[in-house]
């Protein structure tokens, strides 16, 4: 998936991965809040264009199951935890399912074959 967002403009990786980058201001305490969108700039516009192509990109070809998982994310970086969660599992998930695998190679062995058994 990387490589297609990246294929299709690079910047949209940079909104995927560490989470999109919301417009915001500083306030009279040094805090940033959240830009009024009357007071959007171009750059603010097009950090917003680029989530949103991200969005349709990961969006683009799901079916019905996999749209409902991520219907309801607002932004790439969280339909992309979505998918990372649904297809790759957990931390914890991941470990126990190698050390399943490892168990059932550990176990493996070839049954008997009688050819003239029927």
């Amino acid at each position: 998936m990387e490589d297609l967002l990246t294929a299709e403009d690079y910047e949209l990786w940079t909104i995927v991965n560490p989470g999109p980058l919301n417009p915001t201001k500083q306030n009279g305490q040094n805090e940033d809040v959240p830009k009024d969108p009357s007071k959007f700039v171009v750059a603010d516009f097009s950090m917003m264009e680029k989530n949103a192509k991200a969005k349709k990109i990961l969006i683009c070809g799901l079916g019905p199951d996999e749209y409902n998982k991520i219907s309801l994310c607002s932004n790439a970086k969280e339909i992309w935890d979505a998918f990372q969660t649904s297809y790759e599992g957990k931390n914890q998930v991941k470990r126990l399912m190698i050390e399943l695998l490892i168990m059932k190679y550990e176990l493996f062995s070839m049954k008997e074959f009688d050819l003239f058994k029927r």
